[in-house]
């Protein structure tokens, strides 16, 4: 009996699902296995049923003291309770609130400023700002914050990351920290990850920003520099992290301060980033860049496409998935350079190594409708992990150009990188930062290490009531998508909403095709255009009864999914089907498909008074259109529409009918499709409200994955799709051995198809269990492992360029917006220092004057002084500067404001003011504190040739600025237009050679040798280079343009 009992339990790890019993009303499907192949299953089947159901119960309530134990224990149990002492300081504060009037509240924030400036801290004035927020919000939105979101705004403000669930109010709990931050006046950035967020958050949340008294601003793709300059500085700004970061990129590319967005000298101050997990992880392995057309070799793409079409994976060459390298192998060289007509691959001439490269792994790796659409004879990148079509991304390193040979498209040029940052760096540039997700914990030793902001879980308002149904594996992906389909089918017939997380365009239509098999209704939300258009309209409808929706990774991030549907979404698009008709006939030609699944969603019931509205306002949409000659757009139509929906969230009731009724002559259009879609809204709020209740009566929104993802906490965003805000929900992840992050990474998975060849014949049954669940685990804990030592290492790679950049743009500003003064510092800072390269690289300070190389440095000296120096100057011999240096050296002392070389021509008296001695003075100090000279016994003598031919090469130079009768703004702008050129040019080229340099030392390893070490040093070398070369470009430049300035035009030219 005992032998019976343990094979028993052992074999109770797994439930074995089939398909010939199935309940239309459950998503749980058992089956009794066949005596044959257990034959101890036909024992005592009664009590084997009483005894599990009592094992499940056990293993239930022990999970449940388990995590009650550990939740108390947690070091995050303890902080939230500390931020409690807030939450009900805040609380005690709202009474007094709540009695404000509207102008009353809003001079809290001049009252909160004065206040700062009388040396208060944020801390002190925290509790009463948050109340002085919550109230505000309760006003203009009709939200009051939750006490957890009170939290969650403290998380915020201190630079930690807020960890809340989806459905948790993440969009409102910012408000709190943004509001609190932008009273000190230094701006406040709102980050989130498309331009459709950070509008939306913009306009909703700006709501309560602006009744408070504070300036919104808004970034957008395609907005002019003075747009953005202006919301730049207002006191909260909202933006996405791409045109963030490319903002900071092309203000370190301005020729002069006018073309600056961002607030200089101190553009960062406080930033929110919404989705923080995203930006900073997900985005990580991803450098922003900007580029600019270099290569010439378009041709040769086609032709290496043509040559890899040839090439046989395994006979030619081999490939690595895991990260995307190809190796040509003997066979495949000599084939290649047959077709080639080449007798060398990589030879210098006639390169075509990189190109028939880059040709296999566009072959191999980039698929279309995987990596990439194709759409008007463009690639077009989807982003992997959101899912949507990026048009301004391209891979770099012509990667992109070989997947355009492939399609047979137009070749773009090929690019050189000018400027180029990771998100990384970028955001470790505010003082202060913090972020906020759903998905956050799995990667807190990252975000700890990398930006050392912890991660504190904050409470649920309800209690989580999701169910997260055991992982299924199988050993084929056809019994997958067989066992999907079915799942979706028995959700159907029970009226459940499910949604299906796909992980490429290819699935979720593979997916759709199956369904329509089966004649099941359906919504795709992928990255085609005729999807993407209605990617609003799809995810508000998601949450409906019988709706069913296969998404990739879009539907995932920044809208929630409402049970029963969305009110403000239906009724926006009851209002455009009503009158944007009448509005414009400008209808765009979208390859539009209507969703599948409205034929089966239940109509929509508009109210009489709502149907009366919608014909008024249709009447006046279509009489205005004609009468007043109103050509507009569809676009401009539809932003009529939503600037009057707006108008109605921000204007009562009662004013919005006096507006009609005033205007009433004028036809006031606004107001009355304002007036409108609040009928509407109201007649659609109790219809969601009737039909999601009845969707948590049948169990919530269903989630199914399709395949787990490179990180847990992927498939937990996906997770996080239902159950919001306590409503019920389920979840289940079924898995094919053959999915593609199992090939990926070549995992063994041969262990799971034999045991579910020794469990069942049957190849498409799933297994599931403990122990399936801990193997795969494992595999995915070992790719997320990969892909952490990968943007670690992209970070501590970058963090050697980050020093780099830092040195370089900061010099670059201090340029470009600093005073006359500072550039002309910079100038003669530039001088002693070419001079003193010339010093140093002929003189030894330990052996005497008559072994130093003085023909070479009076050479070297004249040449880069051009024709600035008078007669007397450029006779100088080396005879008479050694007597001189001579002379010099036996002297007891020398007065450094009066020296002077006894027989050698004297720099022209050209520091005269205080401004110029001090100048003059400081280079002194500066050289005699140079640590690169060595300490010998000619040292002071080495030091005054320097402080000499130093003052020699800058009084010659401003004698000849002056003497050419050129205004001093024009002579300063000339000089800051050489420095910035000077500079842009040898750091694009440094660039250039960081980036081979990032590519070549990996190969050192094979030596024993640590890369990031041999990056350190030759990059340290190569930037001691550049700096050195931008210094003679600058002052050959200068001196070339003084000495003939009416030549010397091109300064200005790009």
């Amino acid at each position: 009996m005992a032998a019976f009992s343990s094979a028993f339990l052992n074999q109770s790890l797994f439930t074995l699902d089939t398909k010939c019993h199935h309940s239309s009303s459950t998503p749980n499907f058992f089956c009794t296995l066949p005596t044959t192949s257990f034959p101890f299953l036909s024992f005592r089947t009664r009590r084997h049923r009483f005894n599990s159901t009592i094992t499940e119960s056990l293993k239930e309530n022990i999970g449940r003291v388990t995590k009650t134990w550990g939740d108390f224990t947690s070091l995050n149990y303890w902080v939230v309770r500390d931020y409690y002492r807030l939450v009900e300081l805040v609380n005690s504060f709202e009474p007094r609130v709540q009695k404000l009037s509207d102008e009353q509240l809003t001079a809290k924030t001049a009252e909160f400023r004065r206040r700062l400036g009388k040396g208060e801290t944020l801390a002190d004035i925290q509790a009463e700002a948050f109340a002085v927020v919550r109230e505000a919000a309760k006003r203009k939105l009709g939200m009051r914050h939750f006490d957890v979101q009170i939290i969650g705004g403290a998380v915020l403000n201190d630079g930690s990351i807020a960890e809340m669930k989806t459905g948790e109010g993440k969009t409102l709990v910012s408000t709190l920290a943004a509001y609190l931050n932008a009273l000190t006046g230094e701006g406040v950035h709102v980050v989130t990850v498309n331009d459709y967020l950070a509008q939306r958050d913009a306009e909703w949340m700006g709501r309560v920003h602006r009744f408070l008294g504070l300036s919104v601003g808004l970034i957008q793709r395609g907005m002019k520099s003075e747009e953005r300059r202006s919301n730049y500085r207002c006191d909260i700004t909202y933006t996405n992290n791409s045109e963030l970061g490319f903002d900071y990129l092309r203000d370190n590319l301005a020729g002069n301060s006018a073309q600056l967005v961002m607030r200089w000298p101190k553009p960062f101050h406080f930033a929110i980033v919404d989705e923080v997990d995203s930006v900073l992880i997900d985005e990580g392995r991803n450098p922003l860049l900007i580029s600019g057309e270099a290569s010439k070799d378009a041709a040769r793409y086609p032709v290496a496409a043509k040559v890899a079409e040839l090439l046989i994976r395994g006979l030619h060459y081999n490939i690595e998935l895991k990260d995307n390298s190809v190796e040509l192998i003997e066979e495949g060289i000599n084939l290649a350079e047959m077709a080639l007509e080449t007798n060398d691959l990589w030879d210098e001439n006639d390169p075509w190594a990189r190109f028939v490269m880059n040709a296999l792994k566009a072959k191999e790796f980039y698929r279309q409708d995987v990596q990439y659409i194709v759409k008007n004879g463009k690639a077009l990148i989807i982003n992997e992990l959101t899912g949507r079509v990026e048009e301004k991304r391209r891979w770099s390193e012509g990667i992109h150009q070989a997947v355009e040979a492939k399609e047979g498209l137009q070749i773009q040029a090929d690019s050189v990188v000018v400027a180029q940052i990771t998100y990384q760096s970028l955001f470790k540039l505010y003082p202060k930062l913090s972020g906020m997700t759903g998905t956050a914990k799995t990667e807190e030793k990252e975000f700890l290490k990398m930006f050392q902001m912890p991660v504190i879980e904050v409470p649920t308002n309800m209690p989580n009531i999701r169910n997260d149904l055991p992982i299924q594996a199988f050993a084929t992906a056809r019994g997958k998508w067989e066992y999907v389909r079915e799942e979706i089918i028995n959700m159907f017939r029970v009226g459940r909403p499910v949604l299906v997380g796909t992980t490429s365009v290819e699935n979720s239509e593979y997916l759709s095709s199956l369904l329509r098999e089966s004649m099941i209704p359906h919504n795709v939300l992928n990255a085609r255009p005729k999807y993407a258009a209605r990617e609003a309209q799809t995810v508000a409808q998601a949450g409906r009864k019988y709706a069913i929706t296969i998404s990739t990774n879009m539907a995932g991030r920044g809208t929630d999914i409402i049970l029963g549907g969305n009110p403000k979404m239906l009724a926006k698009e009851v209002i455009e089907d009503s009158i944007l008709s009448h509005m414009s006939h400008d209808i765009p030609d979208i390859d539009f498909e209507e969703p599948k699944s409205q034929k089966v969603l239940s109509k929509m019931k508009i109210g009489p008074s709502s149907l009366a509205m919608l014909s008024k306002t249709a009447l006046m949409a279509k009489y205005v259109s004609k009468s007043e000659n109103k050509n507009w757009t569809y676009e401009k139509a539809k932003s009529v529409i939503s600037e009057s929906i707006e108008m109605s969230q921000s204007v009562g009731l009662d004013e919005l009918e006096r507006l009609v009724e005033e205007q009433s002559e004028m036809y006031p259009l606004g107001p009355c499709i304002a007036l409108a879609y609040l009928s509407v809204l109201k007649d659609c709020e109790a219809y969601c409200f009737n039909e999601g209740m009845e969707v948590k009566r049948l169990g919530g929104l269903h989630v199914i994955g399709t395949s787990l993802h490179e990180s847990r906490r992927i498939d937990n965003q996906l997770r996080g799709r239902a159950g919001r805000q306590g409503d019920p929900g389920s979840t289940r992840f079924m898995v094919s051995l053959q999915d593609e992050m199992f090939q990926k990474f070549n995992f063994d998975t041969e262990w799971a198809v034999n045991l579910i060849s020794r469990i069942t014949n049957d190849e498409d049954v799933p297994i599931e269990g403990d122990t399936i669940v801990r193997q795969l685990l494992s595999l995915q804990v070992s790719a997320e492992k990969y892909f952490f030592n990968i943007r670690k290492s992209l970070v501590e790679f970058d963090e050697v360029l980050e020093v780099q950049r830092k040195h370089v743009y900061d010099l670059r500003q201090l340029i470009i917006t600093g005073d006359p003064e500072s550039c002309s510092h910079h100038i003669f800072q530039y001088m002693q220092a070419v001079v003193d390269e010339i010093v140093l690289e002929n003189v030894n300070p330990l052996k005497h004057p008559n072994s130093w190389n003085l023909n070479k440095l009076l050479k070297e000296f004249i040449a880069i002084s051009w024709k600035i120096l008078d007669e007397s100057s450029t006779g100088i011999t080396a005879e008479s500067l050694l007597q001189s240096l001579v002379n010099v050296h036996e002297m007891s002392d020398v007065d450094i404001n009066d020296f002077r070389f006894s027989n050698l021509p004297q720099p022209p008296n050209a520091f005269r003011g205080i401004r110029k001695k001090a100048s003059s003075l400081k280079r002194w100090l500066a050289i005699c504190s140079d640590d690169s000279l060595k300490d010998g016994r000619y040292r002071i003598t080495v030091n005054l040739l320097r402080k000499y031919l130093g003052d020699l090469l800058i009084t010659s130079y401003m004698n000849v600025v002056q003497e050419s009768g050129y205004t001093e703004e024009y002579v300063k702008e000339i000089e800051r237009t050489v420095l910035v050129k000077s500079l842009d040019s040898f750091w694009r080229d440094h660039l250039v050679n960081m980036n081979r340099l990032n590519s070549a030392v990996n190969v050192r390893s094979f030596g024993h040798r640590d890369p990031l070490e041999e990056y350190k040093i030759d990059g340290c070398r190569f930037f001691i280079s550049m700096l050195s070369a931008t210094r003679r470009l600058t002052v050959e430049a200068l001196l070339s343009h003084w000495s003939t300035p009416m030549e010397s035009q091109e300064v200005y030219a790009d």
